[in-house]
């Protein structure tokens, strides 16, 4: 059964009968799976555009419940922290393939492991999706050492 957010009637799958810019601020929020992927530095190749994914998180990354540490002021602290609104989410090209705003954006569905599909938010991990437990925090590692934490990226074949 799905989860719904407050105010949602049993059943409703808000994700599928509106666009990201319908969502109001509660649905927006429950369509992160908690996967914790666009909190983790990656490399980008000047030449091609390809990105290269690392283990390395953010400073405010939480590795056990992979969220920020202090979501609401995350700024402050990260001042290059990408805000994820409908028009970054459709440019941002580094995005993981299984997120839900950017499979929403594409007019696609949600995975069966995501906790507004599946009702538990720990489906995400339980599918080998999210980066619980593999995470690093960048404090201390130089910049020129990120291709030493290298991992692969998730392709949509890996997740279905």
């Amino acid at each position: 059964m799905a989860k719904t957010v407050k105010g949602a009637k049993p059943g409703d799958f808000f994700w599928k009968a509106k666009t990201l810019e319908e969502m109001d601020a509660a649905e927006w929020e429950a369509l992160c799976d908690g996967c914790g992927r666009c909190c983790l530095n990656k490399l980008e190749d000047w030449e091609t555009g390809e990105i290269a994914w690392t283990r390395i998180a953010c400073t405010l990354f939480d590795d056990g419940s992979c969220r920020c540490k202090n979501y609401e002021k995350r700024h402050e602290t990260v001042p290059d922290c990408v805000p994820l609104t409908p028009e970054s989410v459709r440019r941002l090209h580094w995005l993981p393939v299984t997120c839900a705003y950017r499979l929403i954006a594409e007019g696609r569905d949600l995975y069966w492991w995501h906790p507004l599909v599946s009702g538990s938010p720990e489906t995400v991990h339980e599918a080998g999706i999210s980066v619980r437990g593999l995470t690093i925090p960048e404090d201390g590692i130089a910049v020129e050492n990120y291709e030493d934490f290298v991992i692969e990226a998730p392709t949509e074949d890996s997740f279905k």
